[in-house]
């Protein structure tokens, strides 16, 4: 079990599961993100939005990282959301499988030009 700080998970809410593909789609395929598990069952949130109580259907994206990702990421996200405010919410992965961790930090590894 490999204990590490640099990677991380980061949690992204969407209001469709097209936006949701879409932009998980695009995080891997930049190479901002090794992996996205989308749930494909909305979660109801309640939030408060310019000083009113709201309700909505989300679909969660769950983003799989390295710190060094995160700029460019969240940049991504901000561009292919269609929320003016998106969720971009930021988890240290403490620890993991020294497999998997290694593929996470390949996967993300800017490629030469």
């Amino acid at each position: 079990m490999k204990r590490t700080g640099k990677f991380r998970i980061v949690l992204v809410t969407c209001a469709t599961l097209t936006e949701a593909r879409k932009i998980a789609r695009e995080v891997v395929r930049k190479r901002l993100a090794a992996c996205v598990n989308i749930a494909l069952s909305s979660a109801e949130s309640f939030y408060s939005w310019k000083g009113k109580l709201e309700k909505a259907r989300e679909f969660l994206l769950v983003i799989k990282t390295t710190h060094k990702r995160l700029r460019d990421l969240e940049k991504e996200v901000k561009r292919l959301h269609s929320y003016e405010v998106p969720e971009f919410i930021v988890l240290p992965i403490t620890a993991g499988s020294n497999d998997y961790l290694s593929w996470l930090s390949s996967s993300v590894a800017r490629t030469r030009t």
